[in-house]
């Protein structure tokens, strides 16, 4: 990790090397939240981070996948022993699996999708929770509903279970807490949606800056 002086608030982001959570990332730091950034590519992190700076804010980089549940403890942990808690919790973090039809779907790119859209948001939920309860904070979660389109049955399927996951989570800690929030973005010129459709015409499509804003007003 590497990182300058933390704010009062604290975001963590899973997935903000690129997209919708590169831009909410950026917007967050230049409000002044403390952002821990978490993505495999640390090119994009870095990026980030002059984005931030030069904003005025401060991040914190991890470079990790989430997939590996005992890094992403740690993480947890380190986050927990450093700031107890966490405001916000922002998951942008996915895999997007070439489409393909339901009969020929790749074994490995089917085994990847579950890994990082299912089992890896299971298991941040459960180190994470604790550190939002701790300060009253906010999970945040992107539907895409992919589920039962031609072509989509990897990514459709296990983003659907993604968001199943956050909605039980959702329901189960109205109460207690954490509040869980799920919003739908609009269609945005991300480099997942290219591997879509790529012969669309993407001036049409919502910058991600101006979409980050419009989701950061739910809080």
């Amino acid at each position: 990790m590497t990182d300058t002086a933390p704010r009062a608030r604290l975001a963590l982001v899973t997935g903000a090397s690129r997209g919708l959570g590169f831009a909410i990332s950026a917007a967050l730091g230049a409000q002044g939240w403390h952002v821990l950034a978490v993505a495999r590519t640390s090119g994009g992190l870095e990026e980030l981070d002059d984005r931030i700076t030069a904003a005025g804010g401060s991040a914190t980089l991890a470079p990790l996948d989430i997939t590996d549940a005992a890094a992403m403890a740690h993480l947890a942990q380190s986050a927990g022993a450093r700031w107890g808690g966490i405001d916000l919790w922002v998951h942008a973090a996915i895999h997007a699996a070439p489409l393909a039809p339901a009969g020929h779907i790749d074994t490995k790119d089917f085994d990847k999708s579950a890994a990082c859209n299912i089992r890896a948001t299971a298991g941040l939920i459960a180190v994470i929770e604790p550190l939002l309860r701790a300060r009253g904070g906010t999970a945040l979660f992107f539907d895409d509903p992919r589920g039962g389109e031609k072509f989509f049955g990897a990514y459709g399927a296990t983003k659907a279970a993604q968001i199943a996951l956050a909605r039980s989570w959702q329901a189960e800690a109205a109460k207690v807490g954490p509040r869980v929030l799920i919003a739908t973005p609009a269609a945005m010129p991300t480099a997942t949606r290219a591997r879509f459709f790529p012969g669309e015409d993407r001036t049409r499509l919502t910058d991600p800056a101006a979409e980050a804003a419009r989701i950061l007003a739910l809080l």
